[in-house]
């Protein structure tokens, strides 16, 4: 990542016009731009003609005021700057656009509600590693296609009108929003048109994934047995291999909708819901009443049933453990981080929104039941797990993923499954946000960004 970082000043359009740039000399000697003659600017859609004068003894870029506004930059941003001598195109960027669900314009101190913290964040991040970035919904994406209503944060929340980017980072938490018309138009025109990137174009679903990873036989060690469900026959096969089997909505997350099915007797078998008050429990004189109860729900829900497994317990809570991989400044999968999640008490699943709490992968090892010999190298299984598990979704499912929330679990015997895998992971649930603290999984978006833009 050679390309030099440098800070774009804006003067008044009566000193300078707007088919002009002012550039310092030694980048224009390092960069190998021709000076005094036509040349194509670049930022995200945005194209303009200009000739670049080179000023001596100064390292910035000076713009006019009206081809700042038209670009959506403000006096002072710091940019990448990059020369394509086959095209004659001197780009700035990278222009990274982030698609989120929603905004609130009457909050202009919390736009973004619980992810406004993160959105500052990543502009912090941007600043300093040279990239700009904005936030906006579907709502603000204009009728041409090449430019969109974002929010930039400088000296606080400011809508502008902004170019299409060069990188799109897709964190649309509704399946309905990202299949709208205008967002998969969107989506498809400006990599058609200017060659931009989506990254985490589409949510997963359960029963994709585990048919995916099915198909490689390095994954088969991590995926507990799963099929579709859809009748009688298929839960009385499951159930008669294994004491426990989990229901799972195929659209489901945040453990919303989870039925654990559990054998208790000969004829007797218990459903337990997992619900924001804890688990609700029923029990059913026979397996054909049990199903009959599901039925309903199934004509509304598709379920994947899926074995049940003998997950590791901290005082009889179950836990399992979320990473994060992340594509790096080279392009290929790393892990972020792995933390555990230990259930709430009263439920059977992790996640913080049901009262479940975060550790390290030491500490919930350390307090759990897993046998002594089985400790040792859990974090660097859990790791390569998350990373097998990663590198397959890239092969086997055609879209472009750049990051990933695994879960995963052990076993008492110290065995790695599979849970579920996460293409919206959560900014909440890999490490605490504090004001002002970058973290690796931000930096890491922008580097992979740099990336795939050439930046």
């Amino acid at each position: 990542m050679s390309t030099p970082k440098i800070d774009v000043h804006v003067v008044s359009s009566g000193i300078l016009s707007d088919d002009v740039l002012m550039l310092g000399e030694s980048l224009i000697k390092q960069l190998r731009i021709p000076s005094q003659q036509h040349l194509a600017l670049q930022f995200g859609s945005f194209r303009h003609s200009v000739t670049v004068v080179p000023v001596p003894r100064y390292e910035g870029l000076r713009i006019s005021q009206t081809l700042a506004r038209r670009m959506g930059i403000y006096s002072g941003t710091p940019l990448r700057l990059l020369y394509q001598q086959s095209t004659r195109t001197l780009a700035l960027g990278p222009l990274i656009g982030v698609l989120v669900s929603r905004d609130h314009s009457n909050q202009p101190d919390k736009p973004f509600g619980d992810i406004t913290m993160f959105c500052r964040e990543l502009t912090d991040a941007c600043r300093s590693q040279g990239a700009y970035v904005y936030f906006f919904t579907p709502n603000a994406i204009g009728s041409s296609l090449s430019s969109v209503e974002g929010w930039v944060y400088t000296k606080g929340w400011h809508r502008l009108t902004l170019p299409a980017p060069d990188v799109v980072n897709n964190r649309l938490t509704s399946r309905k929003l990202e299949n709208r018309p205008v967002v998969q138009q969107f989506m498809g025109e400006i990599k058609r048109r200017f060659g931009a990137h989506v990254f985490n174009e589409k949510f997963l679903d359960k029963s994709e994934v585990f048919d995916a990873l099915k198909k490689d036989a390095g994954l088969q060690k991590y995926l507990p047995e799963s099929h579709s469900l859809h009748n009688y026959t298929m839960l009385k096969s499951m159930c008669s291999r294994y004491s426990t089997v989990f229901l799972k909505p195929v659209r489901g997350s945040l453990g919303k909708g989870i039925i654990r099915v559990s054998r208790l007797g000969p004829d007797n078998w218990q459903a337990s819901y997992a619900t924001a008050l804890g688990t609700k429990r029923q029990t059913f004189g026979s397996l054909v009443k049990l199903f009959s109860t599901l039925a309903g729900k199934m004509k509304t829900v598709r379920y994947l049933i899926q074995q049940g497994l003998q997950l590791i317990e901290i005082g009889g809570r179950p836990v399992d453990y979320r990473a994060l991989a992340q594509k790096n400044a080279s392009g290929k999968w790393a892990i972020t981080s792995i933390v555990a999640r230990t259930a709430g008490s009263q439920h059977f699943v992790s996640n913080l929104a049901r009262g479940g709490t975060l550790s390290t992968v030491r500490e919930s090892v350390a307090k759990s039941n897993l046998p002594a010999q089985h400790r040792g190298d859990a974090s660097l299984r859990l790791s390569r797990a998350a990373l097998d598990i990663a590198k397959g979704i890239d092969m086997y499912i055609p879209a472009h993923f750049a990051e990933l929330g695994i879960d995963l679990a052990l076993d008492t015997s110290g065995r790695v499954w599979l849970l579920e895998v996460n293409s919206k992971p959560s900014k909440n649930d890999n490490t605490p946000l504090k004001e002002g603290k970058i973290r690796p999984s931000v930096r890491m978006l922008i580097q992979y960004a740099r990336y795939i833009s050439g930046f």
